[in-house]
């Protein structure tokens, strides 16, 4: 199957677009863009790839659902479009950030700028219906996303996994803590971020870790 992501993935994940549940996966996403309002736009579904090749990627951030309200989602994991009201989690990443690095919250909520520096922002599943959370998982997406890790995790060194929450937790489980930095805290939601999100160091620890190993710090 051809599928349209950036070239470096494609070769690393070329083996899961022939499997079976990729195709059903693929049927049932094709079906669902055509009869129903669905996020992202289809071109972005593997934006997270295109916008940050294989050799590239220094820092992994998991997250779990695209956004599912109008001009929110653009494939990147807690990104949103120029000129969309920041979602409160993002809010309190910056709000971390700030506190942390002191760098002023941006007033833009799109964090293509980190994926260009090597953050592959990921989402566990990669599409989602209108108003409805949730709606795409146990469809196929997750399988692929753990794949994607999982080759990270063992064809590259000295990574940055950032897990927030007990979902990204779970999906990070297999990491090697001895080869890769393992960063864990409680999800920057606001039902969350004050039980142990804010205060946790993660921008300046995943720069510290670059920094020893070699690699140019994020521009967080």
């Amino acid at each position: 199957m051809d599928v349209k992501i950036e070239e470096s993935w494609k070769e690393h994940l070329q083996q899961e677009f022939e499997k079976p549940y990729f195709r059903t996966l693929t049927d049932f996403v094709r079906k669902e863009y055509a009869a129903r309002t669905v996020y992202p736009p289809a071109k972005l579904i593997f934006n997270a790839f295109d916008s940050c090749p294989f050799n590239k990627v220094k820092v992994v951030i998991v997250g779990q659902d695209p956004y599912h309200e109008p001009g929110q989602a653009h494939g990147l994991c807690f990104s949103v479009n120029d000129g969309v009201q920041i979602p409160p989690s993002l809010v309190n990443i910056y709000k971390e950030i700030e506190d942390d690095l002191g760098i002023p919250a941006p007033r833009s909520g799109d964090l293509t700028r980190w994926a260009k520096q090597g953050v592959l922002l990921l989402n566990a599943t990669l599409t989602v219906q209108a108003h409805r959370a949730g709606s795409h998982q146990g469809k196929g997406w997750e399988e692929f996303t753990d794949v994607a890790i999982k080759r990270l995790a063992e064809e590259r060194n000295h990574l940055v996994f950032i897990l927030w929450g007990a979902y990204a937790q779970r999906k990070g489980a297999s990491i090697d803590a001895n080869r890769h930095l393992i960063l864990k805290s409680p999800h920057p939601s606001p039902l969350s971020a004050h039980r142990g999100f804010f205060g946790n160091k993660h921008f300046s620890k995943a720069n510290g870790y670059l920094s020893a190993h070699n690699m140019e710090p994020i521009r967080w």
